[in-house]
This record gives structure tokens, sequence and C-alpha cells, in this order.
């Protein structure tokens, strides 16, 4: 039986794929619908308005010439606080939107302990049972989900200022909110890397809203097994040999022609 969270999911998908569309050609797997990457861009777009008019009000001596971007530093002022609110709305829905993939597994675990050979890259293939996300992905999701409650928390404080909650409570407030947003805008850098550089085809997965065959069972076989049916070793291998007949074709022929 559904809950209440599912059906409102379930229901804000099948509005937005009426408004929009996700086509996947041949050689590709459907990864995120039209719902989920306006979320992620609403929430990329939040995060950034709040950061910049954030930056120029907390260290005005040196991004003042973000303030004039949001009509000034009373302006930016003002507004800041309700980019905030919309991150956090936003994200708030992204949450209830990946709450089931986002669940911690034993299969997250052994992925950590495997993290130093994934990351030199000695590895070429995540661990078979890495599914929808990884235990980085994952790990990414729970630090914006902390760290949106002490923003929330925070951000009121700050917002209703001394009169209200007290120097004390506005003093930390400082301190926990600059903190949180470096701490989200180091895991912004780590996440832009890892999905365009780090891992190359990540990216069109939020533009275009499909994947290649090859990414997914390169970063994520077990899903690529539950999306095809198909064995994700089975798949790299086959992929392999093909190349290397491609490759070795005109040599060989030059060969035999000699």
């Amino acid at each position: 039986m559904s809950t209440a969270i599912e059906r409102f999911d379930e229901k804000a998908r099948r509005t937005f794929e009426s408004l929009g569309r996700t086509v996947v050609y041949a050689g590709e797997l459907r990864r995120h619908p039209v719902y989920t990457r306006f979320l992620h861009w609403m929430v990329a777009l939040f995060f950034f308005l709040a950061l910049f008019s954030g930056f120029g009000i907390y260290l005005p001596w040196l991004f003042r010439w973000f303030t004039p971007i949001f009509g000034g530093g009373a302006l930016s002022r003002s507004m800041h606080p309700w980019f905030g609110v919309g991150f956090v709305f936003f994200f708030g829905l992204q949450m209830l939107n990946w709450l089931r993939p986002m669940t911690w597994t034993s299969a997250d675990t052994k992925w950590m302990r495997n993290l130093r050979r994934i990351v030199s890259g000695e590895e070429k293939l995540d661990p078979p049972d890495t599914g929808f996300f990884n235990a980085g992905q994952k790990v990414q999701f729970w630090e914006i989900v902390a760290g949106c409650v002490v923003y929330v928390i925070s951000g009121i404080i700050l917002w209703a200022g001394a009169r209200t909650f007290g120097r004390t409570a506005v003093a930390i407030s400082y301190v926990l909110h600059d903190i949180s947003a470096l701490i989200m805008l180091g895991g912004i850098f780590i996440h832009i890397y890892l999905s365009t550089i780090g891992e190359p085809g990540t990216f069109q997965s939020m533009t275009r809203g499909a994947v290649s065959e090859p990414w997914a069972w390169t970063f994520h076989p077990a899903w690529y097994r539950e999306a095809t049916g198909r064995n994700p070793r089975e798949a790299y291998q086959k992929a392999r040999e093909q190349a290397e007949r491609a490759a070795n074709g005109p040599a060989a022929e030059s060969s035999r022609r000699a």
C-alpha cells in the first residue's frame, strides 16, 4: 500500500511528464523524469541565488560586486532569506522524491570500504550491487538534508533578530549558518566535478534525462541489471571485445593482404 508521500510524488511526476518529455535513444536508458530534473535545477538556482546574495551581505569587502545583481545591498539583504526559503522548499520536495532510493543499504557500506580503489580508478566498474545512487551520492544528499535543517533554524533566528532570540543565539546562528554554507559549497564543487569531468555522461541525465548503457553498467551496475534484465559485467566484457575487434580489424586486414 502506497504512502501519502508516494502518492503525492507519483501525481507530481505524472503532471510534469505531461508538460515535458524525456527522449531516450537507442543504447540509452531513462534516468531522471521531467519532475526530478525540474526539482534539481530549481534547487541549484535557489542555492546559488542564496549563496551569491549571502556573500554580498556577509563579506561585502570581498564580494560587494555581487550586490548590484540583486538591486543593491538593502535589496540583497531583503531577498537573501527568501532565496533560502526557495532552496529549502524545493530541496524538501526533492527529498520526498528521492527518499526511498537514498536509503542506506549494506551495498553502500561495501562501496565506502572500496572508496579508495574507486576514486583512484583502480576499479574500472563500480561494485556490482551499486544501485540507482551510490554511497557517495547518498552521503552528499543527507549532508544537504542536515544543512537545510541548520539553514532553517539559524536563518529564522537571523531573520527575526536579537530582539526576538537574543544576541547570543544570533551570534551562534551566524557561525552555524556560514559553516553550513561553506560545507555545502564544497559538496557542490565535488558534485559539479563528478557530474562533468569525473563521470562523463552524467550531466545529460539532468538535462535530457537519459544516460548511455555503458555509463549505467559502469557506475550503477545493479540499476542497469534492474532496468534491462542483463548482466552488467557481461555487457561490459562484450563491449570491450567489440571495441578490440574494431580496433584490430584494419590492422589484421592489412596483415592478411601483405
